[in-house]
């Protein structure tokens, strides 16, 4: 092949895509996409633009505005954007003649996935695990695990958290805390009781603090314990170690481990969902790690996957019970994912990227925590690893029970736009908005941590002069 079709940029019309790019605009496309796409499209509002190329942790637009990406697909991309040796992994396949639609059939790159996955999983589940390939969204494993506990157990109800997100499906929707998506759907799969989760800086106990743990530790065990509380004994407990959408909240260690107790005793399947958390962002492999507990499910997607769509439930070997069938995808071999998913974790595993994420995430914290110290828009700041929030306040706004001030959804939107206008992308989420979220690649380099500190440090001086 010569050196100019090599590097040829045109698709199999002969149109080239790079021209195609360059004779239009983010307007352009934006209008057709609002045109003709669903109003259920979310992120093109707070982005109004259209990706030409992606590399590390750098996007560009059609008009060749660059970014820093600290959305990185919601998570997804581990290594960031078109990892080179994610891509030859993926040529690698494409090569080989391996059929890229297998349902649930065995091959040589879907055994090597499961076995470094099996790698990954701690000691206690890994010796007795079975794997689930669901289709391939997150939101499908969730489901996957629901169904699984509920025919293992014979029993019915669910208990999730407040502030929990679990994905958009009408079963998942049923275990999500924000009752906004909810409120045009209906009913939804009943049974589904909702506890307090541990969120320190807006305490559902009114206190705050360490104690926030214990109250919402004593408060889940009680009513479990209670033969005159009125709930029977579900068929699992699922929650987030760290809640992602909910507001980026890291359980305390003494909370999940006295969940883990308590679900044990009451032979509660208890099941962590890891789709954002998983994979090394939290500074360990599996967020839920941090306690040294070991769950009976974890759920998985995002960044298993390299980049491309994959989802799987793992589960303890005696919960194993349903019948052939019981769950499916047309989806869930997908071959592409699962090679590149297994060149992910040799990565992720050879170049230290679980210690790395621990490293960058505390230089990144203590940036947000300086920036912090200069403004009276930030109550916290929180997170675990490359899974950091900012939570904006309203300084002049009325007090919670805690005597934190009012949620600063508004504030958190000026410094999305703002940022975005800088050239950095990052989410909101938590109650009203109000939290900025950052899951930035697991290999962002120091020099770009700084770069998207200074691009927030130029903003918040911004919002000060906007408030005077």
């Amino acid at each position: 092949m010569s050196e100019a079709n090599a590097n040829s940029t045109k698709n199999s019309t002969g149109v080239d895509l790079m021209d195609t790019f360059q004779r239009h605009d983010n307007e352009f496309y934006l209008k057709r996409q609002t045109r003709r796409e669903s109003n259920a499209r979310s992120y093109p509002r707070r982005f109004p633009l259209a990706l030409k190329s992606a590399s590390g942790c750098v996007v560009t637009d059609v008009e060749g505005r660059t970014y820093l990406d600290c959305l990185a697909g919601a998570g997804t991309l581990a290594l960031g954007h078109n990892h080179p040796e994610i891509i030859a992994s993926l040529q690698d396949v494409l090569a080989s003649g391996l059929p890229l639609h297998t349902l649930d059939l065995a091959t040589p790159v879907k055994d090597q996935f499961t076995s470094d996955i099996y790698d990954t999983l701690p000691a206690g589940l890994r010796e007795e695990a079975k794997i689930q390939f669901c289709s391939p969204s997150g939101t499908d494993a969730v489901e996957a695990a629901i169904k699984l506990a509920k025919t293992a157990t014979g029993r019915t109800d669910v208990i999730a958290f407040r502030g929990a997100y679990h994905g958009m499906s009408q079963g998942s929707l049923s275990l999500m805390g924000s009752l906004a998506p909810k409120a045009a759907v209906g009913q939804l799969v009943p049974g589904t009781h909702f506890f307090p989760y541990p969120y320190a800086y807006r305490c559902p106990f009114g206190r705050g603090g360490e104690e926030t743990a214990t109250l919402a530790a004593d408060y889940f065990e009680t009513a479990l314990r209670d033969p005159e509380g009125g709930m029977n004994l579900p068929a699992a407990v699922i929650l987030e170690a760290v809640q992602g959408e909910g507001g980026v909240i890291p359980a305390p260690v003494e909370w999940l481990r006295r969940v883990r107790e308590v679900t044990r005793e009451l032979n509660i399947p208890l099941i962590l969902d890891e789709v954002q958390s998983g994979v090394g962002r939290t500074g360990t492999f599996y967020a839920f790690q941090k306690a040294g507990i070991v769950p009976d499910i974890i759920v998985l997607s995002k960044a298993i996957g390299g980049g491309l769509p994959m989802a799987v439930m793992i589960y303890r070997e005696n919960l194993d019970l349903w019948k052939p069938g019981a769950h499916a995808g047309t989806f869930r071999g997908n071959q592409l994912a699962m090679a590149a998913g297994s060149k992910t974790l040799e990565i992720i595993k050879r170049d230290g990227l679980v210690e790395r994420a621990a490293i960058a995430g505390r230089r990144l914290r203590a940036n947000l925590e300086r920036i912090q110290a200069h403004t009276s828009h930030i109550g916290d700041v929180r997170g675990e690893g490359l899974m950091l929030g900012v939570e904006m306040i309203d300084p002049g706004g009325r007090p919670d029970k805690s005597g934190h001030p009012a949620h600063g959804g508004e504030m958190a939107r000026f410094v999305q736009a703002e940022a975005f206008r800088a050239g950095l992308i990052l989410e909101t989420g938590g109650r009203h908005g109000s939290v900025l979220r950052f899951l930035p690649p697991l290999t962002i380099t120091d020099a770009e941590i700084d770069q998207v500190s200074n691009i927030l440090s130029d903003t918040f001086s911004r919002l000060g002069r906007n408030a005077a």
